[in-house]
Parts: structure tokens; C-alpha cells; sequence
């Protein structure tokens, strides 16, 4: 399924970690070289601006080629102008696996292609039903980026995937129960919660390596989707949104003390979870829920005057901050306030066996430099001695 060199594309997880060991002092810049001379890699760029600057160049050659097309079927667009969108969805396939069989990876280029095909796949599926029809745009932008995931590893593909999918269950729910409307966010709490135990599961049992990423985003995903589900802000002003009575202020919700328990409840619970189990991104993602949890009080029952409000926040920021770190900086382990000398958690995975290969070499067939200094003979003794120095 995979269309990427595995070899390669394992080489450069294996950069990535020796960068990381690196950067923390754990080798040097000799034995980083000789990594990187020894393990072929993708053409791929780490810097997002230049990442950018080639996406925007793909975008820019993708549309010239549609152009082309568009071009020469105009003679008779008044009746296939529709199946356009498909010929510009097989221009991104064409492209796609080229670049990748050129070992473009992450590089700019193959985003705008690979996204290019998922995009214009749905326009084909929403052109061909007259726009009638948003589950069946949904469903092939879904089965699409999944294919374009599992073939590419691209991770981007991995992000639609998931909001597809999502978009796809709460508009089948909406759509086809009657009672859709009300059980709806009870449904996406469930089907969050379900998809970050899957993809728990799934990590601990991951054989490759290079798809680790896009579960991963997945899986923070389902904490965001989760929290929002049952946020009392978002909850009222969609239901709001789609029964058509919003005008100046929307109508209360049912279980709204629920929901508001739920809304200051659930970043409380990430927050210890991910101190529990030294999450980082739940930590993050905590953080921001909270902020946000205090966002959609404010929204409905303003307390205080905002700029009061934001001076009391700063306050209590500040003394909860400056009271962890002089709990914490003496600490040497487990939670502390010293600086993380290798931000990736995975890093020390292949910690080893970068060592060995940096140290020993992994290929026989590389040769040693010569020393420059000469042995053989001696003074005295010793096999081979010939009386001199």
C-alpha cells in the first residue's frame, strides 16, 4: 500500500532522533554527519516557510495543469463540463504518485497535489449530485484521504481524514434519526472518547513506525472534538444554529447545568491525566480548554469588567506559575522545572542503535580512513622489532 521507500523513510526518523541526541549533547556533530552520510533519505523540507513556498508552487503548477485541460475542452463544455473536476482529480493522482516515486515526502510540492486530488474529488462527487447531496461529498473526501494517508503518509491527509469522518457521522445522525438534533452531542462525546481509546490501543501495538504521527494527531483530535462536544458555548449556539431560532440571543439548552459541569469539568480532568501520565499535548490542550471554558462564561454572564477580568486572570496566572516553579526547579525527576533537554519523547527509542551505527558503522563495505601515523617495527622488542625508532 505504501508507496514511499520504507527504508528511507525510516532513515529519516532516524535523522530526526540523531538531530534531537544532537542537540541535547548525546553525540557529536562528526558522528551526525556520518549518520547522515550513511542513511539515504526522502526529499523532504523541515523549515515551514520553504515547506510553504514550494505548496503554493505546487498550487500554482496543479492549476496550470487544469488549465490546460480546462482549455482544451472547452469546444464542448456545454454538455461534460461536469466531468472536469474528475480529470483535474486524475491530474492530482498522476502527480501525486509521481513526486512520491521520486521521494518527495513532506516536501511542498506533494501537498498540493495530494490535498489537490482530495479536494477536487469532493467538487467532482458535489458537481455530479447538483450540491444536494453533502454525505456523499463527505464519504468520498473521507475513503479518499484515508487511501491518500495509507499510501503517502502524509499527515495532512490524516487531519481531513478524521474531520471528514466526523463531519460524515454527525450529518448521518442529524439526517436520518429524528430525534438526531438532541442526542447529537452525546454522540460525538462518545464517538470522541471512542476514538482516543482506539488509537491508544493502536499505538501500543504499532509495528510501523512512520504512521505514528497521523494516529497520534488523530488522537489529540478525539480530546479537542470531545471538549467541545459538550462545551455549553458551543452546544446552545449550534443547536441555536440549526433549529433556526437564533436572533439576539440564543434559547437555553436542556441539561444545561450539565453541560456547564461538563464545560469546567473535562479540561480539570485533562489537566490531571496529563500530569499523571506526562502527556505534554493534553497539558497543552487542558490549557487551552480552560481558557476557553472561561471564555464561554464570560460570553453569557459578564461578572466583572474586562479589563478587571483580565487583570485578576494575569494575577492568579502568575501565582499559580510562579508557585510551580519554586515547587518544582529543585526537582530532578518526574515533573520539573529543568529545561527538557530532547523535546521528543520518542527520541530515545533508536537512541542506541544510532550510537552504534555513529561509533561502529553500519555497513561493512565502508572503509576506514588509514591512520596517519605509522606502526610496525620497534626499538627492542616485540614482534617485527628491527633495532630502531
Amino acid at each position: 500500500m505504501i508507496l514511499l521507500d520504507k527504508s528511507k523513510l525510516e532513515n529519516s526518523a532516524l535523522i530526526e532522533e540523531a538531530c534531537s541526541l544532537k542537540n541535547a549533547g548525546f553525540i557529536g556533530k562528526e558522528q551526525l554527519d556520518f549518520i547522515k552520510k550513511e542513511f539515504p533519505v526522502l526529499n523532504n523540507h523541515k523549515n515551514i516557510l520553504v515547506r510553504i513556498g514550494f505548496f503554493l508552487l505546487g498550487c500554482f503548477l496543479y492549476s496550470s495543469l487544469c488549465g490546460v485541460i480546462s482549455l482544451l475542452g472547452l469546444s464542448g463544455i456545454e454538455e461534460s463540463w461536469k466531468i472536469f473536476p474528475y480529470l483535474f482529480a486524475i491530474i492530482g493522482v498522476v502527480g501525486s504518485e509521481i513526486l512520491t516515486k521520486q521521494d518527495y515526502h513532506h516536501h511542498g510540492l506533494d501537498d498540493a497535489f495530494i490535498l489537490g486530488l482530495q479536494l477536487n474529488i469532493g467538487f467532482a462527487v458535489g458537481v455530479s449530485t447538483d450540491g444536494d447531496n453533502i454525505l456523499a461529498i463527505t464519504i468520498a473526501v473521507t475513503i479518499v484521504s484515508l487511501i491518500a494517508y495509507l499510501r503517502y503518509v502524509h499527515l495532512l491527509s490524516a487531519l481531513v481524514f478524521y474531520l471528514a469522518f466526523t463531519v460524515t457521522l454527525g450529518y448521518a445522525i442529524f439526517d436520518f434519526l429524528q430525534a438526531g438534533q438532541a442526542i447529537l452531542p452525546f454522540f460525538m462525546m462518545l464517538y470522541g472518547i471512542g476514538t482516543y481509546y482506539f488509537c491508544r490501543r493502536i499505538i501500543s501495538k504499532l509495528e510501523e513506525s512512520f504512521y505514528y504521527n497521523g494516529i497520534l494527531l488523530i488522537k489529540s483530535l478525539s480530546l479537542i472534538l470531545l471538549y467541545f462536544s459538550g462545551n455549553y458555548l458551543v452546544v446552545r449556539e449550534f443547536s441555536a444554529s440549526l433549529a433556526d431560532t437564533y436572533y439576539e440571543v440564543s434559547p437555553e439548552i436542556p441539561f444545561a447545568f450539565f453541560f456547564w459541569i461538563f464545560t469546567f469539568g473535562i479540561p480539570v480532568l485533562y489537566l490531571v491525566f496529563a500530569l499523571k501520565n506526562k502527556d505534554r499535548i493534553m497539558l497543552w490542550i487542558s490549557f487551552a480548554a480552560i481558557a476557553f471554558s472561561f471564555y464561554s462564561f464570560r460570553f453569557y454572564y459578564s461578572v466583572l469588567p474586562i479589563e478587571v477580568a483580565l487583570t485578576l486572570g494575569g494575577v492568579v496566572l502568575f501565582a499559580i506559575a510562579f508557585l510551580s516553579i519554586k515547587r518544582l526547579k529543585h526537582k530532578e525527576t518526574g515533573l520539573t522545572f529543568k529545561p527538557d533537554r530532547i523535546s521528543n519523547s520518542t527520541t530515545f527509542l533508536n537512541a542506541e542503535a544510532l550510537i552504534i551505527a555513529s561509533t561502529f558503522g553500519m555497513k561493512p563495505e565502508v572503509k576506514s580512513p588509514e591512520s596517519p601515523m605509522e606502526f610496525g617495527g620497534g626499538g627492542f622488542s616485540g614482534g617485527g622489532s628491527e633495532g630502531n625508532f
